[in-house]
């Protein structure tokens, strides 16, 4: 099978575990050299660098907190350096802090985090790209379909954060279009990730709200970002695609 994506660069924010490592590994089997981000763990880091080296492509793992505005511009720019190119940015770092708004003891900081790396480090990554990155190029989001339907009660600030992403994507395809590069965003439903396990005790009712009664994996949501990264997808910007099995019908 033809690698649609040969000869391109991708940098995956938070790609050494779950959704994001699944995005990373496939972009390199598309023929796409890979570099991403990791916030603590080396070993998982060099797990993913092992599994995209064995698709013939180079690979570049950089630590960075993407909660810190100088790192994130730091990273990009690293990347550029590293590979001489950008074509494509996805942005899948993100945390996941809930809490209701009438609670006293809430934690405050969390969520200024949560509210710092969901969308200041997106923000950052893109403005720090766009001088870079090759016209014609990709930028994709991952997001959460609780952005449009709020899941459950505590959920405010967490999908806010995913709801300010979309709409900034929608935006951006406007600035970015007549440059050919695209912006879309990505809402996963249930994903079986180590935050969110389709064995978890919550699982059989989130897997119930779905269609196909079951959970995603996050190969599903990276043959979506390979979708939206390729050629055939050139006419698609300002999207928001709802990978979700359904729950969102």
């Amino acid at each position: 099978m033809a690698q649609q994506l040969q000869g391109k660069v991708a940098l995956v924010t938070g790609g050494s575990r779950g959704i994001g490592a699944a995005i990373a590994k496939r972009l390199a089997a598309d023929g796409a050299h890979v570099a991403f981000s990791y916030a603590k763990s080396l070993e998982q880091a060099q797990a993913v660098v092992a599994d995209i080296e064995r698709h013939g492509v180079q690979a570049l793992a950089v630590q960075a907190d993407q909660g810190d505005t100088a790192q994130v511009t730091a990273l990009v720019k690293r990347v550029h350096q590293h590979f001489g190119r950008l074509d494509i940015l996805i942005n899948s770092a993100g945390v996941f802090v809930t809490g209701h708004v009438a609670d006293p003891d809430a934690d405050i900081a969390a969520f200024d985090r949560q509210q710092a790396v969901n969308v200041g480090g997106v923000v950052t990554a893109v403005r720090a790209a766009v001088g870079l990155m090759s016209d014609g190029g990709r930028i994709i989001s991952v997001g959460t379909t609780g952005a449009d339907h709020v899941p459950f009660p505590g959920a405010a600030d967490y999908v806010a954060t995913k709801a300010a992403v979309a709409a900034y994507s929608r935006g951006w395809a406007r600035d970015l279009g007549p440059r050919n590069i695209t912006v879309n965003v990505i809402q996963p439903g249930a994903i079986n990730t180590e935050m969110n396990p389709e064995t978890a005790d919550h699982a059989p009712f989130l897997a119930g709200q779905t269609a196909l009664g079951r959970y995603g994996q996050p190969q599903d949501i990276a043959a979506a970002v390979s979708f939206l990264a390729g050629p055939e997808a050139s006419y698609i910007t300002g999207a928001t695609l709802n990978v979700d099995g359904g729950q969102s019908a």
